[in-house]
């Protein structure tokens, strides 16, 4: 019999007949997770539950699957805690279906890769490895990548696109709400965010109708606006697959091959195509990887020394606590939806994690529990790497760090907001532009030896307010 763990609850995670699925309530002690996280995992849990050939058992942790003995086999588990279970278990670990990679494919990349596991390299071997969007033994379009293309704001009116997939609420989810409710009740669980309406596919038919409104509806603008942000629209014209897709309800495979077939069908443009692709083939199965190369430790690395807590605000996901209007809306849209996508994400929450030198394992942490497609494996290389630079540059050769300019750019955000972006000291002085001057001055020994890193520097030496600047961002208490 085979162990089905809750991310793997799609059809493709059949690798044996028959599968144990245990529903555990001790996973929400042990976390803080967004209610409406938590609802998905539970509601798919109990709709996977249905199915004739799972048998599903109530827990109160993962240690009593050790009175099953019928257990033989696992689909190789996402965690390193996971798979220490696992091995206790005596479980035979089988090829995971849930990645486009697997291990061996990812140690011949790392093999010819030299010194820089670099994401354009392995998202070009992975392309060519299964053959997406290629004509023949050359790139679709006749290039790799279209980021270049996929960087507007967003249009004033809109981009004008239907709203993706919402599910319609049933009997089961009124007993999931029921079963959490009582969970907190009796102090056995705390949750942060708003309790739903729920927005994600949590069963197979679900994701499968998702999948296809999001081919139909969404596709073709997803590649130009893919790094806007727009303060009436949360969604925009992202996919929201990644719920699904790390719940084990839809194949990333099957993802890429039905956006392929818009491109082939002449129903989605190809800059949109191969950014969405890209999303999947590389940058998802590149942070997998990468959970498991990098090993134990990753998530406690600190080389900025950033020791700053967490702020309650963010803790809360209290937007009314925030005066920026860029950061305010994407904790409001995490607290609203568990969700943004993934322009928020690095540019304001984690931009403004780095300059304010909140603890990494603390962010890392939140980002696992807030977000409703949040897991271990996902979000380290994300956080800990390309959003804090708290790995010294293991993934990304700088720290993404910015201003207010460009979130001005890339946003509607700053019109309302009471901070310039465009000042930098003063009552009005944008945290973020102010911020990013402050990190840099904090830092520049750091820097100092990063080539990408001297143009920066140096306009840091040409402020003739910089002492003004770190005096002013000493005393900033909140955003």
């Amino acid at each position: 019999m085979q162990l089905l763990l809750a991310d793997q609850l799609g059809p493709h995670f059949e690798l044996e007949a028959d599968l144990l699925l245990p529903i555990v309530d001790s996973q929400f002690a042990k976390r803080t997770y967004h209610r409406q996280k938590a609802h998905l995992i539970r509601y798919a849990q109990l709709a996977r539950a249905k199915d004739a050939n799972v048998t599903a058992v109530r827990l109160e942790s993962y240690r009593e699957l050790k009175d099953h003995p019928g257990l033989t086999s696992v689909a190789f588990p996402s965690s390193r805690g996971f798979l220490a279970l696992c091995d206790s278990l005596g479980l035979e670990k089988l090829p995971n279906p849930g990645f486009c990679s697997s291990f061996a494919d990812w140690e011949n990349f790392v093999a010819g890769a030299g010194k820089r596991l670099r994401l354009e390299d392995f998202y070009r071997k992975q392309r060519l490895r299964l053959g997406v969007l290629m004509d023949g033994p050359e790139p679709s379009g006749g290039q790799w990548n279209f980021d270049a293309d996929n960087r507007l704001p967003p249009p004033k009116a809109g981009i004008g696109v239907p709203h993706p997939f919402v599910p319609v609420e049933d009997e089961l989810d009124a007993q999931v709400r029921a079963e959490l409710d009582e969970l907190e009740r009796s102090g056995r669980a705390k949750f942060m965010g708003v309790d739903g309406p729920r927005k994600f596919p949590a069963t197979r038919s679900q994701a499968l109708e998702a999948l296809e409104i999001f081919i139909r509806d969404r596709l073709d603008l997803f590649g130009p606006y893919e790094d806007a942000m727009d303060k009436n629209d949360w969604a925009m014209s992202h996919s929201l697959l990644s719920v699904p897709m790390n719940l084990g309800l839809l194949s990333p495979l099957e993802v890429v091959a039905r956006a392929e077939q818009a491109y082939r069908a002449g129903t989605a443009r190809l800059e949109s195509v191969e950014g969405f692709v890209r999303q999947i083939i590389g940058w998802r199965d590149y942070v997998w990887q990468l959970y498991w190369h990098f090993g134990d430790g990753y998530e406690k690395k600190n080389e900025l020394e950033a020791n700053a807590l967490l702020p309650k605000a963010w803790a809360d996901l209290d937007s009314k606590a925030i005066s920026a209007k860029c950061l305010s809306h994407a904790v409001e849209d995490v607290n609203q939806n568990a969700w943004t996508h993934h322009i928020p994400r690095l540019m304001v929450l984690g931009n403004a994690a780095m300059q304010r030198g909140y603890n990494p394992g603390q962010v890392n942490n939140w980002f696992i529990d807030a977000f409703a497609d949040g897991t271990p494996w996902v979000m380290p290389a994300n956080v800990i790497g390309m959003s804090l630079y708290a790995d010294g540059g293991m993934m990304s050769t700088k720290p993404y760090a910015a201003g207010g300019a460009y979130i001005k750019k890339m946003s509607n955000f700053c019109g309302d907001c009471p901070f310039d972006p465009a000042k930098r000291v003063g009552e009005d002085a944008c945290p973020f532009t102010a911020g990013y001057w402050n990190f840099l001055h904090h830092n520049r020994e750091r820097f100092s030896k990063n080539h990408r890193m001297s143009q920066p520097l140096a306009g840091l030496k040409r402020l003739s307010d910089l002492d003004q600047l770190v005096e002013q961002e000493s005393k900033r208490e909140s955003l």
